[in-house]
């Protein structure tokens, strides 16, 4: 018998007992099910992340008093705190002194604004942006119309700013926004340029942005929050080419450190990360999530193992005469062996491919609601009925062997 022939009465046997095979099948399809749809949502979370995350782009990095994510402990929270403000002239220094990179950009945030222009008015969710020129290359948030701030805007610290998509879409529905003022948090400013749209799948307001020189930007709110706490600057750094950006960071924090009169045995205080780092803190926050969901399928598939081992046993006491009938007609232990271990592999697949497909289904939910991209995380698939097979051919073997060794002659005298 060969093992066409093994697979089509294994397909068979399984048609021929349709309800207690479907009982069987969604304990696999439980298993499988619930690691698909959770790799596929995390896969799903990722990609829109990493989408999200590639504001800065490839070449650039970002120097920050704070954390750049992930869970903080009270000590580390407190420990951040007491860090020194970055300031402007500390992103000047980069600027000048770091040979590796071309542009190097200060920002200064604030958030809550309302826009008005004559009778219109946005929401209260305007983001103000104290920027420098290099804003735009440095998050890729190019300008669609108008221009960007130039340095004589720093310089003079002139009322202009480059405003967002959704501020235009609000205060500007028909006539050309450029060279129009509006008042932002009740001051005058007139606008320059638009940015191009730039939205988020994570509700961020990256169209509700208001870019204003920064020297404006301090001249207005200065360099104290309305808590009295000191401003800290976000510089952002610009390699001369992706080769270099490991250097271009290593330099910067050599330049930041001496400025800043770090002792050599302490830590920075503080942060750089990029796009990279940005995912590698994701992919540590997700990890404890996929190994539980992991754990969780791993035992469902065990217990459904133990469920298709139990009625494999019944299924071999019922076809004892079959059984019999074919070893006196010659067929061999391991024809009864593979014919019922593949029985077992073929049920368990089955559930896999059913558990996939809900798998997918499921964790693609998150992007249906949500507006992400949808994922299929084929390599876990794989995986997915790989394992399935594993576990047919483990809790497989045990009846498949008990047909195997049955003698004939008692197999046909079974009633």
């Amino acid at each position: 018998m060969n093992l066409t022939e093994a697979f089509r009465m294994s397909l068979a046997a399984i048609w021929a007992n349709k309800l207690r095979s479907a009982l069987t099948l969604v304990g696999i399809i439980a298993g499988v099910a619930s690691i698909i749809t959770v790799m596929t949502g995390i896969s799903v979370l990722q990609n829109t992340m990493e989408q999200e995350m590639s504001i800065l782009g490839t070449t650039t990095f970002q120097v920050q008093k704070w954390a750049a994510g992930g869970p903080l402990s009270d000590e580390e929270r407190r420990k951040i705190m007491r860090r020194k403000p970055i300031t402007v002239e500390q992103a000047n220094a980069i600027r000048e002194r770091v040979k590796s990179v071309d542009l190097v950009g200060a920002e200064l945030w604030s958030f809550g604004f309302t826009a008005k222009y004559r009778e219109k008015s946005t929401n209260p969710n305007v983001t103000i942006c104290g920027g420098t020129p290099e804003y735009a290359l440095n998050n890729t948030h190019y300008i669609l119309s108008g221009r960007n701030i130039t340095e004589e805007d720093i310089k003079v610290g002139r009322s202009v700013a480059v405003i967002g998509p959704k501020i235009v879409e609000a205060l500007f529905p028909f006539i050309d926004p450029i060279d129009q003022q509006i008042k932002v948090d009740g001051r005058k400013y007139r606008v320059v340029g638009v940015f191009e749209e730039k939205s988020s799948a994570f509700g961020g307001g990256f169209d509700n942005y208001c870019l204003i020189p920064i020297s404006r930007y301090l001249r207005v709110y200065g360099m104290r929050d309305n808590n009295g706490r000191e401003r800290s600057v976000n510089v952002t750094v610009r390699a001369k080419s992706p080769e270099i950006v490991a250097d271009a960071i290593e330099e910067t924090r050599g330049v930041l450190r001496a400025i800043r009169n770090v002792d050599p045995r302490e830590d920075d205080d503080f942060t750089i990360y990029s796009n990279d780092s940005q995912i590698k803190n994701f992919n540590n926050m997700t990890a404890g999530v996929k190994v539980g969901a992991f754990l969780i399928g791993i035992i469902a598939l065990v217990v459904a193992g133990i469920g298709i081992m139990n009625i494999m046993l019944v299924s071999v006491t019922e076809r004892t005469k079959e059984i019999g009938i074919r070893k006196s007609l010659g067929a061999k232990r391991k024809n009864i062996l593979t014919q019922f271990l593949l029985e077992a592999v073929v049920l368990c697949n089955i559930g896999g491919v059913f558990g996939v497909i809900a798998g997918f289904f499921l964790g693609n939910l998150l992007s249906v609601f949500t507006g992400m991209e949808p994922s299929v995380p084929l390599e876990w698939a794989v995986g997915g009925l790989v394992f399935c097979t594993s576990v047919g051919m483990l809790f497989g073997m045990w009846p498949a062997m008990v047909a195997a060794r049955m003698n004939p002659i008692e197999a046909l005298r079974y009633e």
